[in-house]
């Protein structure tokens, strides 16, 4: 029988000893030298990846995404320029996928009542974004996409007439998003994508317009404010566009101007020459003109209604393409316009807001 004390220490050392060794297998023991981990595998290298499968089966590749710009201070800058910053345009982009309209309810409400021509909009475009936008959302949407500019938000409430704010609202949002906007009383015959021929490349274009009027008699001016006048019940644009961003300066300064003044619409002060169709066409035979944009020491003089009056086809001016009376405006019977199943006839206009007082139509109703 062993001592006592030789027992203690016997005992003490097989513990320590078995204590050392167990720490010595343990997976958890801490290593003085830690090896780095090992490195990954380089991965293989692959072709520029595209998020459209169809695209990439077309050899299309994504743009390199586009360094940010820096933060500017807007409060020196035109309101025009104020416009270029917070929506540049690239002619090179794609027309977005949207279709706009706008009325006092929506097709959820049992009350909305242009089903059919809201649904032929859907229809012939599956796979766009199709909204109608009313009254009380419109301000919400405006004030999202223009906070940065207040005088934009300032012009539109400031506007007294519904109908004013109908045409505000359809540049505003094109020149925010881009896409189709189309009154609410429109049925689109055709896809947005026969509009134009295939042999205009969609890189080279980004505004998409129709003539509303083209009345070749010596008493015009009785029935139209212009000459040759341009359709603006429909418009197709990508965002940003210069005719966009001009109209939206001019309404806007000619708006708050007139708040001043206190008066909005008179006779000479028209709903057509203040927002409507009148100051539409003017804008866009001033780019069309403006040696900003085109070079007009090539040119062989203005551009003017000559250069549209009687027009079958399309034409192509710059990045804009026009298209006959008949695209927008079939079936009216005069002005050259052709019936509604016409190769060119893209959009029906019901011309339902033409009979409606003022004060009963809401934004997007028709004039």
């Amino acid at each position: 029988m062993l001592p006592f004390r030789r027992a203690i220490i016997f005992a003490v050392f097989f513990i320590t000893a078995f204590i050392l060794l167990r720490r010595a297998h343990s997976s958890d023991a801490p290593n003085p030298i830690r090896r780095p981990p090992p490195k990954a595998a380089a991965p293989e290298q692959h072709a520029p990846s595209t998020s459209n499968p169809a695209q990439a089966a077309m050899g299309y590749r994504d743009k390199p995404a586009p360094a940010q710009k820096a933060i500017q201070d807007m409060s020196e800058m035109s309101l025009y320029d104020k416009l270029a910053y917070q929506y540049p345009y690239d002619v090179e982009s794609k027309f977005p996928a949207y279709i706009w309209q706008t009325w006092r309810n929506t097709p959820a409400d049992e009350r909305f009542e242009f089903r059919n021509q809201e649904g032929s909009w859907t229809y012939h475009h599956p796979g766009f974004v199709h909204e109608v936008i009313t009254d009380q959302v419109a301000v919400h949407v405006l004030r999202l996409f223009y906070a940065p500019i207040p005088e934009i938000l300032e012009a539109y409430n400031a506007l007294p007439e519904p109908v004013l704010k109908a045409d505000f609202f359809r540049y505003l949002i094109l020149l925010a998003r881009g896409g189709i906007y189309s009154d609410i009383d429109t049925y689109a015959l055709k896809s947005a994508l026969e509009w134009v021929p295939d042999t205009v490349p969609q890189k080279s274009i980004g505004l998409i317009i129709g003539i509303e009027a083209d009345p070749d008699r010596p008493d015009w001016k009785d029935w139209y404010s212009r000459r040759i006048q341009f359709c603006q019940w429909t418009i197709q644009a990508k965002p940003g566009h210069p005719v966009l961003r001009d109209i939206v300066s001019r309404i806007t300064t000619e708006t708050l101007k007139r708040k001043k003044e206190g008066t909005f619409v008179t006779k000479e002060k028209s709903i057509v020459e203040f927002t409507g169709p009148a100051i539409w066409t003017d804008t866009i035979f001033d780019y069309f003109n403006d040696p900003r944009y085109f070079n007009m020491k090539g040119s062989t003089g203005e551009i003017t209604y000559k250069n549209f009056t009687g027009m079958q086809t399309s034409k192509k001016v710059g990045d804009v393409v026009v298209l006959p009376i008949t695209s927008f405006s079939p079936g009216v019977q005069q002005m050259g316009a052709k019936d509604y199943d016409d190769p060119m006839a893209f959009v029906k206009h019901d011309f339902e807001g033409s009979w409606k007082p003022e004060s009963e139509r809401h934004i997007g109703g028709a004039k």
